[in-house]
């Protein structure tokens, strides 16, 4: 990122690669803690599972780290759900709001 414009703002400089920036834009919302909770699943069971740090699996479920599409796709098959379901560039409705 040296050298370019963007690298020059503090969050953008010390972003990690993929996290979401500018309060929002390019956020990537996520279900993951939602459906760990409903199945009994552990961020380390989840993690073993996919191949990745249990830290990872925090910083997805915080916003903190957008996934990979790879990634993404991953996740959702290990929830035998569509990612859609899992991911939204949207904020899911909270449940039990009326328009949910």
């Amino acid at each position: 990122m040296v050298g370019r414009d963007d690298a020059t703002t503090p969050e953008r400089a010390t972003a990690p690669a993929g996290a979401a920036t500018d309060a929002g834009r390019d956020a990537v919302y996520n279900r993951i803690s939602m459906l760990r909770a409903e199945r009994g699943i552990s961020r380390r069971e989840l993690a073993d599972a996919l191949g990745v740090h249990y830290q990872t699996v925090g910083y997805l479920e915080r916003g903190e780290y957008s996934p990979s599409l790879f990634l993404a796709l991953r996740i959702a098959e290990y929830f035998d759900v569509a990612v859609e379901v899992v991911f939204s560039t949207r904020p899911f409705p909270r449940l039990g709001d009326p328009g949910a």
